[in-house]
């Protein structure tokens, strides 16, 4: 007897099931007028990612989730097909405006934008965020023995 742990009488009244289930929170849903939306157009595959002014994710899709494989993902229209898919994801925002930043060389550049146009957002800015290759710093110097 002394060797036993007294439970409380709290979980002595829940269920089996109730003492195995883990606390779930509702998650809150903001509502914005102005978000950021970025489009990674890679060679293989489109992604289209809103998130809050500060950066913080509200939703994405790609080319490859909207339900293409292989080689049709690398296509413009899977490009805009993700960002409809994408923009389907923001209605319960209440988004009107967007900027977008547009980063990659991939064919679903503007195709991407089109599809965002066509789902009734406003598009503030556009910004190219590809990085540019320069070559590095300078190497150092060969070692002379």
């Amino acid at each position: 007897m002394a060797d036993e742990k007294k439970t409380p009488a709290i979980l002595e009244a829940l269920t089996p099931e109730e003492k195995t289930a883990p606390v779930r929170r509702k998650k809150v849903k903001r509502s914005l007028t102005r978000a950021r939306v970025c489009v990674h157009a890679g060679e293989n595959n489109t992604i289209v990612t809103f998130t809050d002014p500060q950066g913080n994710v509200l939703g994405w899709s790609s080319a490859g989730s909207a339900g293409f494989k292989g080689t049709r993902k690398s296509t413009p229209y899977a490009a805009k097909v993700a960002a409809e898919t994408a923009s389907l994801k923001m209605k319960p925002y209440g988004i009107e405006t967007v900027d977008v930043e547009v980063k990659g060389l991939g064919p679903g550049r503007e195709q991407a934008l089109r599809g965002l146009q066509s789902s009734g957002f406003n598009i503030e800015s556009i910004i190219d965020t590809t990085p540019v290759a320069h070559g590095g710093c300078r190497a150092p110097a060969r070692r002379r023995v």
